[in-house]
């Protein structure tokens, strides 16, 4: 009776559900017919813009190229008119920096252009100051390795008045003795307070240890602390009266003038720059010439040691660094050896920086660059990791340089440091400031104006091939490794890395001799 009922319910479930009870028969039948083949799948309908263009290859930018005029008493022009904004920049660059630093005079050169705007012709200090913030203009003087530079930047409403301003700065300094007194300790105060900049210390004790300390390289652009100290207002006017010349200066002016309205205003006021004296003493000798080779004969050539400790008990980080020698930055392979550095450590995407900061979690940044000089410079990796891992991402440091001296790039890497190579170069000629800036760093490292248009295009020609052969510049072998950290706690991490025995060396870039036993 149950079963009766129970086999009728499952019946009218069975119904209801339009699936009747199968006999056997009815069962094999259904298993050997064929299945009904998939519906063909609906065809993608065509895209409504049409199909997706083709990019042609990136054409090789080619940055506008100055007219050079022969400007007043010797001085060069390098114009380029740009009318699309009312703005003008000016950079009046002479070709004497700190590597023209007499010997135990290290920083003449910065305080010298330090000093250019502390009052000039008929105004003060302040009066010039005012005079420059009431046009809504910026002026700046600086120093650099291999020259020194004036700039300013103003409307074209306000370019005679301001103009007239940077000529003052440039060609009628007035050096007087209460606004010396109080620059030149402003400027004693920041070289010795800069002992406290890890980063700041870590650049100078590489350059010092490359090149070799109190040579032209060898020493900061802002001095030393000893120098400093014997350094007087007459030592400043002396090089000024060297340095800041007509015939050794070119005048790069960008922007919204005319070739006549500038005419105009160097005429008026920079037509009594003279040049008077003695030239300032010449740029480092490079290897070959007769100054160089009567200069290894009177001192033994610098062997750069391979690894320095500079001491800073209980520092929460460690600055490393690996440094060895580069290239001028008219060499031929520079161009090709940027693309190297970009794919290594010239980007946030790059190498190091994704290896230190990203997989590793040990530094905020790390990077590299070849520095940009008139003569063979230097090659430099530097990070800022955490203290308790200064061993290990050293060693990591070392291995992506030895990686890409021996490897070289990827083809992925090429294709991604090409473009932005090509991004890069128009950014620097994108402003009328930065056209500018560019335009005067190139008048001062005695490059031609069109250096950077020919450099692309050897970038852009580049081959995996002709960048492999180049990328042993980069090669760690020859390095020198600088730490500025806790010794107590990282010396213990590089004794594996195989380095040898630390040199110590203190934050002024001088190696600290050991003390002898009584």
């Amino acid at each position: 009776m149950r079963a009766t009922h129970a086999g009728a319910m499952i019946a009218l479930v069975a119904a209801a559900l339009g699936c009747e009870p199968r006999t056997p028969a009815q069962s094999a039948a259904r298993a050997e017919a064929p299945r009904p083949s998939a519906p063909p799948a609906a065809a993608k309908p065509a895209d409504p813009l049409g199909p997706k263009p083709e990019l042609p290859k990136p054409q090789p930018f080619t940055p506008p190229a100055p007219v050079v005029l022969d400007g007043p008493n010797g001085a060069k022009v390098w114009l380029l008119e740009r009318h699309t904004l009312p703005i003008v920049s000016v950079s009046i660059g002479v070709a004497s920096g700190s590597a023209d630093d007499p010997k135990g005079a290290a920083g003449l050169a910065h305080i010298t252009a330090d000093m250019l705007d502390e009052g000039a012709g008929t105004r003060s200090a302040v009066e010039l100051s005012s005079a420059i913030n009431d046009l809504g203009a910026t002026l700046s003087v600086g120093a650099r390795a291999d020259g020194s530079v004036a700039t300013l930047s103003v409307l074209k409403k306000n370019f005679d008045k301001a103009f007239s301003l940077l000529a003052d700065v440039v060609a009628r300094p007035r050096f007087e003795a209460k606004e010396w007194k109080r620059v030149s300790e402003l400027w004693q105060n920041d070289l010795r307070k800069r002992g406290d900049d890890a980063t700041r210390v870590s650049g100078l004790v590489s350059m010092a240890a490359l090149h070799g300390p109190g040579t032209p390289y060898g020493h900061p652009v802002d001095g030393l602390v000893a120098d400093a100290k014997s350094i007087g207002l007459p030592a400043v006017k002396a090089f000024y009266k060297a340095a800041w010349r007509p015939d050794r200066a070119v005048i790069t002016v960008v922007g919204d003038i005319t070739r006549d309205e500038l005419q105009q205003a160097l005429s008026r006021d920079l037509g009594t720059w003279s040049a008077k004296g003695a030239t300032a003493s010449a740029a480092p000798a490079t290897k070959g010439t007769p100054a160089a080779q009567g200069a290894a004969a009177a001192a033994p050539a610098w062997k750069p040691p391979r690894l320095v400790i500079v001491d800073r008990p209980g520092a929460p980080q460690s600055v490393i660094a690996a440094v060895r020698e580069g290239v001028a930055a008219s060499d031929p392979r520079r161009p090709l050896l940027q693309l190297i550095n970009s794919a290594l450590g010239g980007s946030f995407t790059s190498r190091l920086n994704q290896n230190l900061r990203e997989d590793h979690g040990w530094s905020y940044g790390a990077g590299s660059a070849f520095t940009e000089t008139r003569l063979p410079g230097a090659f430099v990796a530097r990070a800022s990791v955490v203290t308790e891992a200064t061993g290990p991402a050293l060693k990591e440091m070392l291995a992506e340089l030895a990686k890409m001296a021996d490897s070289g790039l990827t083809r992925d890497e090429l294709a991604k440091v090409q473009a932005q190579d090509r991004a890069e170069l128009v950014s620097a000629y994108e402003t009328v400031n930065r056209t500018a800036q560019r335009l005067g760093t190139l008048a001062r490292l005695k490059l031609p104006e069109t250096f950077d248009g020919d450099a692309s295009k050897a970038r852009q020609s580049a081959t995996l091939a002709s960048l492999a052969e180049l990328a042993r510049a980069v090669d760690p072998k020859t390095a020198t490794v600088v730490v500025v950290g806790p010794r107590q706690e990282i010396l213990p991490q590089l004794q594996g890395i195989g380095l040898g025995e630390p040199e110590a060396w203190d934050v002024e870039g001088q190696p600290i001799q050991p003390k002898k036993e009584p």
